[in-house]
């Protein structure tokens, strides 16, 4: 067990890092919590999926709202255990971050239009919408192909080599494939997308709840399934004159034995589909891996090669191809 908490107290470490300079409240408490034993000890108790910060903060924001100091925090989580396991117990972490779409969009757009979008890991299926929102890349504005009554607007920072597009994507046909999917008209659902979102970033919350209104007024087709059962029928319902693009972003880390990975590359090849992943830059060897910085990077690939480093919440997108 104390091998166990130590990991763990990394684990909340390393996640308090990732908060540094963008949710101050998280690095606050991720950090107390990796000096916490009596915490770290009730938390390994959970299996080791269970155990993530972000799990465990969506399930104290979804009960109590955000906290505004480690004390209280503490206090509320253990007054409170048994209530906190069982939300965490029936939960996964399904952040569906839309703004993830303005890092994906140059890579779509370079693709043969119209395209047939397959989106694995899903969530409630906001990044299969990339052509209802509006996208602001340093004054570069590309407005949705589709007219949409407020759109979210998504600002991304990208570099001078970065191929940005002139227009927005066509989408013939989109679907989504997750193990439990969320319904963006469901309040609960919603209730926990939004506590999923770190305090303090921000317009974050104001656009996923813009997104949300989208896809609750013309849900896309979100079916239940894994990384790699239904994976291949489901592709085989795309319309033959679209270009077939299957994508993902921040999936294949909690995928946990490389050799399920493999079988899922496997998988995606077979479909002949353009493969996009945006993940983090350990999930598969990559010669760049060298090159990225420490903080919260997505090695943002297509059918296997780099194309750019993204951040994790679409905020800043650069080209390396």
């Amino acid at each position: 067990m104390a091998a166990a908490s130590f990991a763990l107290g990394s684990a909340y470490r390393d996640f308090a890092c990732a908060a540094q300079g963008r949710s101050p409240l998280y690095e606050l408490l991720a950090n107390g919590v990796a000096d916490d034993a009596a915490l770290l000890a009730c938390i390994t108790r959970l299996p080791p999926v269970k155990r993530q910060p972000n799990l465990f903060f969506a399930a104290m924001k979804y009960l109590f709202g955000p906290v505004e100091s480690w004390p209280e925090f503490r206090a509320r989580a253990f007054a409170h255990w048994d209530e906190v396991i069982a939300l965490m117990m029936a939960r996964r972490v399904q952040t569906n971050e839309p703004a993830r779409c303005a890092t994906l969009l140059p890579l779509l757009a370079r693709l043969p239009q119209p395209l047939a979008l397959l989106e694995v890991g899903a969530s409630a299926g906001l990044c299969l919408l990339p052509d209802h929102y509006a996208y602001d890349y340093g004054g570069h504005v590309i407005a949705p192909s589709i007219s949409t009554a407020q759109p979210p607007l998504f600002r991304c920072a990208a570099s001078a080599g970065t191929p940005l597009p002139a227009r927005n994507v066509e989408i013939a046909w989109r679907a989504g494939l997750d193990l439990d999917p969320l319904d963006c008209r469901d309040p609960d659902d919603v209730r926990w997308l939004n506590a999923l979102v770190w305090p303090g970033e921000g317009e974050r919350e104001e656009m996923l709840g813009r997104a949300l209104a989208i896809a609750a007024a013309a849900p896309p087709r979100l079916v239940a399934g894994d990384l790699r059962d239904g994976l291949a029928t489901l592709a085989a319902e795309a319309p033959k004159e679209a270009t077939l693009v299957i994508c993902h972003s921040a999936v294949l880390n909690y995928v946990d034995d490389p050799a399920e990975r493999a079988a899922f590359a496997v998988c995606v090849s077979e479909t002949a589909a353009q493969w996009i992943s945006q993940e983090d830059p350990d999930i598969f060897s990559d010669a760049n891996r060298r090159s990225w910085p420490a903080g919260s990077f997505f090695r943002l690939s297509l059918n296997g090669q780099t194309m750019a480093r993204a951040e994790s919440h679409g905020a800043s997108l650069e080209w390396l191809a």
